[in-house]
């Protein structure tokens, strides 16, 4: 074993209690990268109104701002956890934040519709690197118990107070500045977490291996293809050949992904990580209640047009919702300290569920205060309680041989099902019209939020049905 093995086999510097001399630090370091992530995908939502009138997109052109971005990073997730798991997660994080930085500066630079788009899907391979990078080194970081729930609830705060403080800074920067600038702002912070990075965090153990090609090479073109018919159906109807072809090829692929990683010696997704019948409802309803939240694409059109606010104003409409985050996210470690995991993973969900339904009412008449303010409220605390014990539940029980491969799937399913679910709610809301711009919004925003709380519905019986069951079956054979 060579000397950078025997220093990556343990801990770096570990305290008796197994956490890191400098545990605080890499916490911070590793969710404030993580932080850029999810900051990118939200940030861009308030500034998509300044985008469009710019740059000249189209409603359904409009979308793939986003899934250019969610597509690349959840498609090239898996092969990007393998990456670390091959040449040592520090390194390829020092790796994908320079990548994640230097696209920051082309997205901000975009001069044209294809530009930004390409910048934007370049980024994702940034990200896809990063994300389950920065998962792997916390879970190697903290030792399984109090140690990594706390860190795991930093972890997924981060990812609640992410998406919901980036329509905030989203919403300032393009009022004030541009909406270039909040991609810009990447830039300097990556470049701290870099020198931070080389300081601080410890490097893991190299394993032996190759990378899965075929498998990451099918995940991204059929998802991909997924995606392209949904969004189709959106200009040509679901029965048109331009949208049938997509959509049976993204089967098709996605069948062949599945027969891959059964016979593959190293796959990307060992198929083993489904075993466990809470991790596979972790997965499912993560990719449920992620995709829920892009209907927060469409609230963001709804204040501008219908309310005619300026962005900072539809980025400060998201407030309470981020305000709320903030507060829980300060509770959730105690929570889960005295209350069972699926009973907070379950009542976040409902509050999420309700919010939605609440926010699905919008019309062109309804007030903002109980219109959107109270329903983000709930929505708000419904994500706080909902995202840590998913992480968890997603991570817990992972072979240290699979935890790349463990982070990579959690961050994929996320990704992937926020791809697809956009792409379902802008089809689906493409298809109401009323004749008037501003009805129109607001027909289609409450449209698209309505799809957003089925998701979550489905979600609430996911988690009754995979995740409580299993996780009392765990109780039981542990006493």
């Amino acid at each position: 074993m060579t000397t950078t093995a025997q220093r990556a086999s343990a801990p770096a510097a570990a305290r008796p209690n197994g956490t890191p001399v400098h545990a605080t630090l890499i916490l911070a370091i590793i969710c404030v990268s993580y932080y850029m992530v999810i900051l990118d995908n939200s940030i861009v939502f308030t500034g998509l109104p300044q985008i469009r009138s710019d740059m000249g997109f189209s409603e359904t052109g409009l979308s793939w701002i986003t899934n250019a971005y969610v597509l690349v990073f959840g498609g090239l997730l898996l092969l990007g956890a393998r990456v670390g798991d091959l040449f040592g997660h520090r390194r390829v994080f020092l790796f994908s934040l320079v990548v994640f930085s230097l696209t920051s500066l082309l997205v901000g630079a975009a001069q044209t519709q294809w530009w930004l788009i390409g910048a934007r899907a370049f980024r994702g391979i940034g990200a896809a690197v990063l994300a389950p990078s920065a998962l792997s080194l916390l879970t190697r970081s903290f030792a399984e118990g109090r140690a990594r729930n706390r860190a795991m609830a930093a972890y997924s705060a981060v990812a609640g107070l992410g998406a919901a403080l980036g329509l905030v800074v989203g919403g300032l920067v393009a009022d004030l500045i541009s909406w270039r600038a909040g991609f810009l702002l990447n830039v300097p912070v990556g470049v701290v977490m870099v020198v931070l990075a080389l300081r601080f965090l410890p490097e893991t153990e190299r394993r032996q291996g190759r990378f899965d090609i075929a498998g990451a090479v099918l995940a991204t073109l059929g998802s991909t293809a997924l995606v392209l018919g949904i969004v189709d159906a959106a200009d040509f109807g679901w029965t048109a050949v331009l949208t049938l072809v997509p959509l049976v090829a993204g089967v098709v692929l996605l069948g062949l992904f599945v027969r891959v990683e059964r016979r593959t010696a190293q796959p990307i997704v060992p198929l083993r990580l489904f075993a466990s019948r809470e991790r596979s409802g972790a997965y499912l309803a993560r990719m449920l209640y992620m995709g829920a939240m892009m209907g927060f694409f469409f609230t963001a059109q709804f204040v501008q047009s219908v309310y005619h606010w300026t962005p900072l104003q539809a980025g400060l409409a998201f407030l309470p919702m981020t305000l709320v985050n903030f507060v829980f996210a300060v509770q959730v470690p105690r929570l889960l300290e005295r209350a069972a995991r699926p009973l907070v993973l379950l009542t976040g969900v409902v509050l999420t569920t309700l919010g939605m339904a609440w926010l699905s009412r919008l019309d062109l008449h309804i007030p903002y205060l109980t219109g959107v303010a109270l329903p983000m409220v709930l929505i708000g605390a419904g994500q706080c309680l909902t995202l840590a014990p998913l992480t968890s539940s997603g991570t817990d029980g992972v072979a240290p041989a699979d935890a790349g491969a463990g982070s990579g799937l959690v961050n994929t399913v996320h990704q992937i099902g926020s791809a697809l679910s956009l792409s379902i709610l802008t089809s689906v809301a493409a298809s109401v019209s009323t004749g008037h711009a501003a009805a129109d919004i607001a027909a289609r925003s409450g449209t698209a939020l309505t799809g957003s709380a089925v998701l979550l519905a489905l979600a609430v019986v996911t988690v009754l049905a995979l995740t409580v069951p299993a996780r009392a079956t765990h109780h039981e054979r542990s006493l």
